[in-house]
């Protein structure tokens, strides 16, 4: 696969309006599911150096221009006392499964690789670990969310059509309503990145903004 930097520092608000555009009307028609800050968690997803170290074979080009956007996003949910759960993605051969079989490689605990980016070392930051696409498969996410009366997840982090995207279709059939970040996700291609925006919201997310969010934010703190 040719991997692509559609995302650049300079192209990220152009390029993430172009992306918002075809999603409107599916926004339209879940006009009264409404972000409510009080009710939500963030769910920051794999940013590991696995994916953002140039030198590693998983690296994602956009990847890098999206972790501004996050670093905001997660510092006004903690300074507004939301709770914030970041995932780090890590297998054995014992619990790898079919990634292993898939992909022919896995990440392990001990890869330099493995460890998060800078930008979530806080320990305000609740850290957990997962071993397939799906953050909510067998980890203790679903657990944290309902013990803060969490309704709502907000996903940001990579990949999108894969982590990111599966995990917003497991929050979604748990009951959660899902906003998924498209300036706050990146894959490999805009391809890919774009078909998980549709197919997710014909059914199972609102496809939002970080600039939005960030605006709701400081609108619940007045």
């Amino acid at each position: 696969m040719q991997k692509e930097r559609y995302f650049t520092p300079e192209t990220m608000h152009r390029k993430s309006l172009a992306l918002l555009a075809p999603l409107k009307d599916f926004r339209k028609g879940h006009s009264g599911i409404r972000f409510q800050p009080a009710s939500a968690a963030l769910l920051v997803l794999d940013l590991q150096e696995y994916f953002f170290k140039e030198e590693s074979h998983a690296f994602i080009p956009s990847a890098p221009p999206i972790l501004p956007g996050i670093s905001k996003l997660l510092c006004a949910f903690l300074d507004a006392g939301l709770p914030v759960i970041a995932t780090r993605h890590v297998n054995t051969l014992g619990n790898a499964g079919m990634m292993a079989k898939w992909w022919r490689d896995i990440l392990e605990s001990k890869s330099a690789y493995s460890h998060n980016n800078t930008t979530i070392t806080t320990k305000k930051v609740t850290a957990i670990k997962k071993t397939q696409y799906d953050a909510f498969l067998q980890t203790e996410l679903e657990d944290i969310l309902l013990s803060r009366g969490v309704q709502q997840v907000v996903i940001c982090g990579v990949m999108t059509h894969l982590c990111c995207e599966t995990t917003a279709r497991s929050a979604f059939m748990r009951g959660f309503e899902v906003f998924f970040t498209i300036d706050g996700t990146a894959t490999y291609t805009e391809q890919l990145h774009s078909a998980s925006l549709l197919t997710l919201s014909h059914g199972f997310a609102i496809a939002v903004l970080i600039d939005e969010l960030l605006s709701e934010l400081e609108l619940n703190e007045t």
